[in-house]
């Protein structure tokens, strides 16, 4: 006999028995599948020997990436149904959903989206069970072939391995590792949300294929409220609220490089002034260095052949040149144009270079994904032994900004040595060391992100959460011990001989662009009194009370604060409502009564109608907003 169990104590004993026997056995009636050994499995899996089960839930993580890889299946399905001419590429589940990549008789619109989520429920309805069986290569590239699915034929040719697992799904075949949901009617609650030209395997060389996304949930609850978050999302975007708010626009002209217009300057130019002063307090020294720089600076770095891919190139005098993607090799240049001593160090230089990375023309997203962007980059030559104190003060300064000054939450992940790493792998167990044991002895909680780093180290990242619940990577710190290798990076130590630098990698704030982005989403437009491009605005009832508006402003522009007056021949109520669209902190309403006493009546954004007051106790009203600057 053999022993069935979970870790929360229920058991069962049988000769052999499915993983959906017994789940049905233990009443768990809404698990959708397993994990053994941390692996999951289907739930018409045979077990004939000891084993410990942890029942899959669609509310859990691992239940909900099972329950949107098989929806995804559903939506091939029901498009098979329809469009039965159609070939199919990839479907996986993906974060918030799933999407599967199409190859229709005909293009379709969004519009047809309804008709496929339609059969898509009928298929669900019908309870189709998910059958695995596991054929050799030659007759899968044979099933496929014969079903005329030159993609999957295409794909299972360039599987390693002798043998592969196929899903039937009733009509529809689907080969994929699995494992699934036990029949389509665990897929009730869902919903297609757009779709997209995508090139096939990523290459723009290659055909475009229609890929079509999607969500699902455990429950009709949590798909609303995720729908409910998504139209606050819209009503958020970046692009949109930086178009109402004349704060950037993207060009055909310059594809992947925003152009900043004056309100959006007055952002990054605040943005940057903050960033300067915090630095300054920390004992950080500002540098410059060039956009364009030698090949051989980059061959040396290792960008050449670990990131060409995200480069750009030129010629200067007929010799080859690169736009920097990084700042680091630059101010690596720097730190080596003087001899150092142990003295200076930690030497903390910062930068806010101007880089170009080569995005591929489908990624590009507004300020998120740009092709030019300002990294607020830092790098701190240290010694070893200080290694954790600098950490752990770049974990301070990253908690003063993202916590105290712009109210995220965030969460850190440690990501690990990549396949394509560079040097000593004694040197990066050594690196992944040191930045655990700075998290842990601050106790600061952390993922593990195995795999993720840097080619030349390991990471620790910062991810955001904004005030919809969704996450952001900004800021980065990486332990670098193969740069002062490359380099021959040196300072001279107490000894008098000649030591190896260690160099830190970070950056807070990220890139500004993308950063200014995630403030307008997070704020809708409405920023911080310290942050917005106009902080008041004078509305004179009439042309008459122009003068006594203009004399306000001038006053207000010599204590710093940004105004502008609608001096517009429009009604009153209009004005405030465009202020109120503009998202401006103040309202300064002038009349006859404010222009007779010396007064002003100040409505805020928020709160409305703050009654009058006079210039001083306004000026003493402002003061009251935080003001990190």
């Amino acid at each position: 006999m053999a022993h069935f169990s979970t870790p929360e104590g229920k058991s069962y004993e049988a000769e052999s028995a499915t993983v959906r026997q017994l789940l049905d056995i233990w009443h768990l009636k809404k698990a959708i599948g397993a994990t053994v050994g941390g692996e999951p499995v289907d739930c018409d899996r045979v077990f004939a020997e000891d084993t410990v089960f942890t029942p899959l839930f669609p509310d859990g993580e691992e239940g909900l990436h099972l329950l949107r890889h098989s929806t995804a299946h559903l939506l091939a399905h029901a498009v098979l149904r329809l469009y039965p001419e159609a070939k199919f590429g990839i479907g996986p589940a993906i974060k918030d959903g799933f999407y599967y990549d199409i190859r229709f008789p005909k293009p379709i619109s969004e519009d047809d989206l309804p008709k496929i989520e339609a059969e898509m429920r009928r298929i669900s309805q019908e309870k189709i069970p998910l059958v695995r069986s596991e054929l050799s290569k030659e007759e899968a590239v044979k099933k496929f072939s014969a079903m005329g699915e030159d993609l999957k034929v295409e794909l299972i040719e360039g599987i390693e391995g002798e043998t592969l697992s196929v899903y039937a799904e009733g009509d529809f075949v689907d080969f994929c590792r699995g494992p699934h949901v036990p029949h389509t009617g665990c897929c009730k609650f869902f919903k297609l949300l757009s779709l997209a030209g995508a090139y096939w395997h990523g290459d723009e060389k290659n055909e475009m294929l229609t890929r079509i996304y999607g969500t699902a949930f455990g429950s009709e609850d949590e798909l609303k409220a995720y729908l409910r978050r998504l139209e606050e999302a819209k009503a958020r975007d970046h692009r949109k609220l930086g178009k109402e708010l004349d704060l950037f626009s993207i060009h055909n002209e310059g594809p992947g490089f925003p152009f900043f217009h004056p309100k959006g300057m007055v952002i990054m130019n605040t943005l940057q002034a903050f960033w300067r002063k915090e630095h300054v307090k920390r004992g950080y020294v500002e540098i410059k260095t060039p956009m364009i720089l030698d090949r051989s600076l980059w061959l040396q770095s290792g960008h050449w052949d670990h990131y060409k891919e995200n480069m750009y190139f030129t010629e200067i005098d007929e010799a080859p040149f690169a736009v920097k993607p990084m700042n680091c090799p630059g101010g690596i240049l720097v730190y080596k144009n003087d001899i150092h001593s142990y003295r200076e160090l930690p030497l903390r230089m910062a930068e806010l270079g101007f880089v170009h990375r080569h995005e591929r023309s489908g990624a590009l997203h507004g300020l998120m994904r740009v092709r030019a962007f300002t990294q607020d980059d830092a790098h701190i030559y240290c010694t070893p032994e200080q290694i954790k104190d600098e950490i752990k003060a770049i974990m301070e300064l990253d908690r003063y900004v993202y916590q105290d000054v712009f109210g995220f939450k965030y969460y850190v992940e440690l990501s690990t040595r990549p396949e394509d790493s560079m040097g000593d792998p004694k040197l990066w167990e050594l690196a992944e060391q040191c930045l655990k044991e700075a998290l842990e002895e601050t106790g600061t909680p952390y993922k593990l992100n195995p795999g993720d780093g840097a080619f030349y180290g390991p990471k620790i990242d910062f991810h955001l959460e904004d005030c919809i619940g969704r996450t952001w990577q900004c800021g980065t710190i990486q332990l670098d011990f193969q740069m002062p290798e490359k380099f021959d990076m040196t300072y001279i130590g107490k000894d008098g001989a000649e030591h190896r630098p260690v160099m830190l990698h970070r950056t807070v704030l990220g890139s500004l662009e993308r950063f200014m982005g995630i403030l307008i989403e997070n704020y809708a437009g409405a920023f911080p009194y310290w942050l917005a491009p106009v902080q008041t605005k004078l509305l004179p009832v009439a042309a008459e009370y122009l003068p006594y508006a203009e004399e306000m402003a001038k006053r207000l522009k010599e204590q710093d604060i940004r105004v502008e007056i609608d001096a517009r021949d429009e009604k009153l109520g209009k004005k405030i409502r465009d202020a109120q669209i503009q998202k401006v902190p103040y309202m300064l309403v002038i009349g006859a009564k404010e222009a007779e006493n010396g007064t002003l009546a100040v409505r805020e954004r928020s709160k409305g109608d703050l009654g009058a007051m006079t210039f001083e106790e306004f000026l003493a009203q402002t003061k009251t907003e935080f003001n990190p600057l």
